[in-house]
């Protein structure tokens, strides 16, 4: 069975400067990967073009069987992004949001519908589904971010410093909605915080 991510001589330079080189590493389906390093290692950097989100300087990598440059699309509807700085919008209600970005996604109203319910209950969300993300502390914040990634029931995951700026208690409490995403998804998370 081919690995789930495969990266092969993965290289990106900003102008003069290597942010990464000659990175090879591949994640089976189902296992969880972290990418464990200080700020500016390149953990980032290899996130935005497992994504699809950048092309590398130079190497391949493929999710799912899918080359990310050669077939950005494919690759964008198997992958679950939650970005360091996660891009919600704070006028908007929790059940809102999720609704919004699952027509982003393309997925159909009866799928959506469903989904909310899930997403909500897999985030633990449900006494905030109606609230406006605006008035949520950073670590509901941080769970809506992570119910925008698996909306779309995703075969990758990909965080990036997915516990970073929230407290004590929600870095436990998203530790373990990793755990228990990664029963169902390969997952790829990155953290400069050793524990």
């Amino acid at each position: 069975m081919p690995p789930m991510i495969e990266a092969r001589d993965l290289t990106h330079y900003y102008g003069p400067h290597p942010a990464i080189q000659d990175v090879n590493f591949h994640v089976d389906k189902g296992e969880i990967l972290g990418f464990l390093g200080p700020n500016g290692a390149g953990k980032t950097t290899t996130m935005r073009i497992l994504t699809g989100f950048m092309p590398p300087t130079r190497g391949q990598v493929s999710l799912g069987g899918y080359d990310v440059v050669e077939n950005s699309l494919d690759v964008r509807r198997r992958v679950g992004y939650l970005p360091e700085t996660v891009p919600l919008y704070t006028d908007m209600t929790v059940k809102g949001y999720l609704r919004y970005m699952g027509t982003l996604r393309g997925m159909p109203p009866n799928s959506i519908k469903r989904r909310i319910g899930d997403v909500i209950d897999v985030c633990r969300l449900g006494d905030y589904s109606n609230t406006q993300i605006g008035k949520l502390s950073k670590g509901f914040r941080q769970r809506v971010g992570i119910g925008q990634a698996i909306i779309h029931e995703p075969e990758v995951l990909i965080l990036d410093e997915p516990t970073v700026g929230i407290d004590p208690i929600q870095v436990v409490e998203t530790r373990r909605l990793i755990k228990e995403l990664g029963n169902d998804q390969t997952v790829v998370l990155s953290s400069h915080i050793l524990p």
